[in-house]
């Protein structure tokens, strides 16, 4: 048996290790384990995106739960932030979300946050696994008259409603405004429309209508290039790109050009900074964020932390830091006094309450942040030992970065799911980018490949 957890919960193929139904009947006999107290036993929100295996894996893990004399609570498909959310509101011990999140259909995976909505530590993570692997599971169950029973909670959707809109600046209306939403045949194929509606904007739905098969399916926030067409010839405000559990936004200008998770972040952090309500002054993302962004930090006088790739990581730097916005270029944003992990709608709220209050188009505010030429390179390597003991790696990274000086930087680092070494480089121009990451790219490759 391999290693249950990755970077983001455990991911698979569904029906094979470890999104197999055997596999989710011991995850949900561990969560309940870990988090039952002597006062009662486990209740556990369970949610899903709409993929065609979410059933036998909802089955399988509440199955495990109330064998092992714990209550799973089915809330149906709802956005993984939607999840964490209702753990939260319902006081419960911990949520699992059933979802591989931007992954295509054949894949699927269970992410679980604790009772107050945050993701589970490593420690905790490491317990589970433990318990997966070890065998003894069985020997904690209860008799028959201990075991759980399945409850359905159908009212949580509203609840989710209620709650993102609440978020929405109460004096601003969207009133006026057109908005194309892309679900991604996804989590937010319902929510999202309802509650841009019910703020008053005129909406149109791209991609929501999941079939099982079709979740981001060139669509969602990878394959925005049907959402940018869409909003060039319908004459929208904007366009709002979700992935399939609804963790992730991109967002597409007036002019149908992408807004990365960066500029989001930035434009947000800006009119948080304008209200002097940016907390500590501060902007977490990780180390993959555009140079530009960087820049933009300075120019606009609040600084910024670089944290680990993932968005977990992000929010733990957030919170050890005291930052109040923080997420990764991909579309993560997250805004910790409105909520425990990253949310889509509940990013696309804030970026349009940015754009209301500065009064200026997407496109204006996109300008606010320069973005550097970056190309990505992934190699495949056969080992990855640490790149400051490769002589001939360190060196390639030197002459790259004295001959881009203040004007770029590199980055190299490794995949923490596959046997890959990534190599970014950002730069002035978009040849000499691409000269400098193809030339690191083939020393890695001569090295480690």
């Amino acid at each position: 048996m391999g290693k249950l957890f990755g970077t983001d919960g455990i991911r698979g193929e569904a029906n094979q290790y470890p999104m197999d139904a055997m596999t989710a009947f011991s995850v949900g006999q561990a969560v309940t384990h870990l988090f039952k107290t002597s006062d009662h036993q486990s209740r556990v929100i369970i949610g899903k995106d709409t993929r065609i295996s979410g059933d036998m894996l909802e089955d399988s893990l509440g199955a495990g739960i109330i064998s092992m004399g714990g209550t799973p609570y089915l809330v149906g498909v709802l956005p993984t932030p939607g999840i964490a959310f209702a753990t939260r509101s319902m006081d419960a011990d911990a949520g699992i979300v059933i979802s591989a999140s931007h992954n295509p259909y054949q894949d699927n995976g269970i992410k679980i946050f604790s009772g107050d909505g945050f993701k589970l530590s490593d420690e905790q993570e490491r317990i589970i696994e433990g318990l997966v692997s070890g065998g003894r599971l069985p020997s904690f169950a209860p008799s028959a008259k201990g075991e759980g029973s399945t409850k359905r909670r159908a009212d949580v959707f509203e609840e989710y409603v209620a709650f993102l809109k609440d978020t929405f600046p109460g004096n601003l209306s969207l009133a006026g405004k057109k908005i194309i939403i892309d679900a991604a045949n996804g989590a937010t194929y319902r929510v999202a429309p309802l509650v841009l509606a019910d703020l008053g904007a005129e909406i149109e739905v791209i991609h929501d209508k999941p079939n099982g098969i079709n979740i981001n399916d060139n669509c969602g926030s990878q394959y925005t290039q049907d959402l940018q067409e869409r909003v060039r010839k319908g004459g929208a405000d904007m366009g709002l790109a979700f992935d399939g559990d609804g963790d992730r936004l991109i967002a597409i200008d007036e002019r149908g050009r992408r807004i990365t998770g960066d500029q989001s972040i930035l434009i947000c952090a800006k009119a948080l900074k304008d209200e002097a309500m940016l907390r500590n002054n501060l902007v977490v993302t990780t180390v993959m964020s555009n140079l530009g962004l960087v820049i933009a930090c300075k120019k606009f006088g609040f600084r910024h932390h670089a944290s680990k790739v993932g968005d977990r990581y992000v929010l733990e730097d957030m919170r050890r830091l005291g930052a109040m916005i923080g997420g990764e270029n991909s579309g993560h944003s997250i805004f910790l006094d409105h909520h425990t992990t990253g949310d889509g709608i509940l990013a696309a709220l804030q970026l349009i309450a940015a754009m209301l209050k500065e009064g200026k188009t997407m496109s204006q505010l996109a300008s606010l942040m320069d973005i550097y030429p970056q190309k990505l390179i992934n190699v495949e390597v056969l080992q990855k030992p640490e790149i400051s003991t490769v002589p001939q790696i360190v060196e390639a990274i030197k002459v790259v970065e004295r001959g881009l000086g203040e004007k770029g930087r590199v980055l190299v680092r490794y995949s923490g799911t596959q046997n890959l070494c990534r190599i970014m480089v950002e730069g002035p121009t978009e040849d000499l980018t691409e000269k400098y990451c193809n030339q690191v790219a083939r020393v890695v490759k001569e090295a480690l490949g």
